[in-house]
């Protein structure tokens, strides 16, 4: 049997919650039990549970039958250990706490299954706390710094694309324009995949501010030439570029929170189209993960029990092509991955004339 530099070691899923946490639980917990004769501590509910000292021992028979189901076995929460919120309402720094907790689970490592706020508190827990961490990189998003890919993307993507498809149909019966609202509140990785993807005519994303008027003239172009109907992919953080928000798009804000009924409302008024909207909300999160979301969340989960017997810690296991990296996680904490404005899918959608929101 492998030499082992850890003998104990924690694992918890924190923000929310994506397709491929039970893979990564099982790929991780496996490997540790199996190669490396570790015990593994699960904890629920993500830093909540390590906060309040709870857990339980996970063994083969706990990891059974978890690959293909959504969600997470462990449960997740939003809680921040240094911001935690009491009984009370007050908010007060519970990194002690955790810290304590951490010592009395007898951990050499905790392991936190999260996106880019997870990363954040496990820097802070690794500084103030003292504590060894490795995370893993989940998130729909796909906007963790460091990383090629997290896991729950691809599932994401392809709910996100069977949506726009099933828009097709409906649109084209009725002349109409579709507005798609998918997630990404900073970064548009999603709705740039899905929007490729799925044939949308118009995709708006946080990283290029959009020109309505430009949408606009792009759907009035193809109405032109014949088309029936227009897709718009929009995601959840788009915003209008500064110097074209109209008295109409700052009453649509007062009114919804949604982009995507700002943007569809403006599309109607501009061009004369009947418009629908969509915000396909956590149904992006749900469900069972995607093949390529198994194998690789099994594949960084393997990798973090070989650093944990390594004794590699405050890293980031990142996927790399066809390999793993892992990466100081003070370099990856508080960075967001953004889409380049040169990105060869941004190019690739500009080339068969998809209308990007800002010509």
């Amino acid at each position: 049997m492998a030499k082992c530099k850890t003998r104990r070691l924690g694992i918890l899923t924190a923000g929310g919650d994506c397709p491929g946490l039970n893979a990564a639980i099982r790929s991780v917990g496996k490997a540790a039990l199996g190669t490396y004769a570790m015990e593994v501590v699960g904890i629920p509910d993500g830093f909540a549970g390590l906060i309040e000292n709870r857990w339980r021992l996970l063994g083969m028979p706990d990891l059974s039958g978890i690959l293909a189901q959504g969600g997470t076995l462990l449960r997740t929460s939003r809680v921040k250990p240094d911001k935690y919120e009491l009984a009370d309402g007050r908010v007060t720094d519970m990194t002690g706490a955790a810290a304590e907790s951490y010592k009395n689970m007898a951990l050499d490592c905790l392991v936190c299954l999260g996106g880019g706020g997870t990363q954040k508190n496990a820097m802070n827990l690794m500084k103030k706390g003292g504590m060894n961490v490795i995370t893993l990189p989940k998130t729909i998003d796909n906007d963790i710094w460091g990383t090629d890919v997290c896991f729950g993307f691809d599932t994401a993507v392809n709910i996100a694309t069977e949506a726009i498809d099933r828009l097709h149909s409906t649109a084209d019966s009725h002349r109409r324009i579709m507005v798609l609202e998918l997630m990404g509140n900073k970064t548009g990785w999603l709705a740039l995949a899905a929007g490729i993807a799925g044939g949308a005519d118009a995709i708006l994303i946080p990283e290029i501010p959009y020109d309505m008027e430009a949408v606009a003239e792009s759907i009035r172009e193809r109405d032109r030439r014949g088309k029936r109907f227009s897709i718009v992919a929009v995601a959840e953080g788009a915003r209008p570029a500064k110097g074209t928000i109209s008295g109409d798009d700052v009453q649509d804000a007062d009114e919804t929170h949604h982009v995507a009924t700002q943007v569809g409302r403006r599309l109607e008024n501009l061009t004369g189209i009947e418009a629908r909207v969509t915000v396909l909300g956590h149904v992006q999160r749900g469900g069972s993960p995607t093949p390529t979301d198994r194998i690789l969340a099994t594949r960084l989960g393997t990798a973090a029990a070989d650093a944990l017997a390594a004794g590699t810690y405050g890293v980031l296991i990142a996927a790399r092509g066809d390999t793993w990296e892992a990466v100081p996680l003070a370099d990856v904490a508080g960075k967001r991955r953004f889409v380049p404005l040169d990105h060869d899918m941004v190019t690739s959608a500009r080339r068969i004339g998809t209308c990007m929101g800002d010509e």
